[in-house]
């Protein structure tokens, strides 16, 4: 059997290249904290590992509409930065109760939305603020929706010529959110379920609502129906009722080493349920 080689991408530019020379034959690896676990627990090798850690896309920037987040920045950098506390809250919310330190220090974002787990914890809050990605190859950029991206259990719309470059997050004002996650131990365990919220309250109705379940479906969850309902209403009790009951009928659970099916979709009405009481227990102020 070959022995995979082990390439140190210089930049952008030669990532790509080099990704396109191997075709289907190679993968990215920058943090290796998915990928590494994937090929300890029997994952095939691929001919060549690209390294990407030292191509300039550890960064955290903002202008006046959004925050550009490079794919390569480590989660624990997420974590500390006062941008992503003040314009994206819930995103620190979710990597502070996933993985350990050790994992956040070296695990980036980006390889944990490209491992593209129904469970992965940054995908619930970046779907939650309706974030997009920049995907780069040898053929230029494109930008795709988040919510587009993910196609079922560890597959993305990524060719294998692409990577991912950056995820953009627009600013909104006054906005709500909350998120929980449901584990055998918060941090360092992957979620039986999870589940972020994001709104916008004017005039004492919603606005905006983007409600996501992660770990209940076999890609991240956006639930439309639940959001509809909530759409220019007033965040009371029947309203809320509604929207977690139509949000835990569009999940597709199933049963796994961490939980059952039956169990996934009753917790998901519960999730909801509890995230949109916080936000309404806040007020509009």
């Amino acid at each position: 059997m070959a022995e995979t080689s082990y390439l140190n991408a210089k930049d952008v530019n030669e990532a790509v290249d080099l990704l396109s020379s191997y075709h289907h034959k190679a993968k990215i690896i920058a943090g290796g904290t998915d990928l590494m676990v994937s090929f300890n627990r029997g994952g095939q090798l691929p001919e060549a590992l690209i390294y990407i850690g030292d191509i300039n896309l550890n960064y955290i920037n903002q202008d006046e509409e959004n925050l550009v987040i490079g794919s390569t920045t480590t989660l624990s950098d997420l974590l500390k930065s006062g941008i992503i506390k003040e314009h994206a809250g819930i995103l620190g919310e979710a990597i502070k109760n996933m993985a350990s330190v050790a994992v956040r220090n070296s695990g980036t974002i980006g390889g944990n939305i490209c491992n593209a787990s129904p469970a992965a914890d940054t995908a619930v809050p970046l779907l939650a603020l309706g974030a997009s990605l920049i995907l780069i190859s040898k053929s230029g950029e494109r930008v795709i929706d988040c919510e587009k991206f993910f196609v079922g259990p560890g597959e993305t719309v990524l060719t294998s010529d692409e990577i991912l470059k950056e995820i953009i997050i627009p600013k909104k004002v006054n906005i709500k959110w909350a998120y929980k996650k449901l584990g055998r131990r918060l941090a360092d365990t992957l979620s039986v379920a999870s589940s972020g919220v994001t709104m916008q309250i004017e005039n004492g109705k919603c606005k905006d609502v983007r409600i996501v379940l992660g770990a209940v479906a076999p890609i991240p969850l956006v639930s439309n129906n639940a959001a509809k309902i909530l759409e220019d209403k007033v965040l009371d009790t029947l309203a809320i009722e509604a929207s977690a009951s139509a949000a835990s009928e569009e999940t597709k659970p199933i049963d796994d080493a961490r939980s059952t099916a039956w169990y996934r979709k009753r917790v998901s009405k519960a999730l909801v349920k509890s995230l949109l009481n916080q936000i309404a227990g806040e007020g509009d102020e």
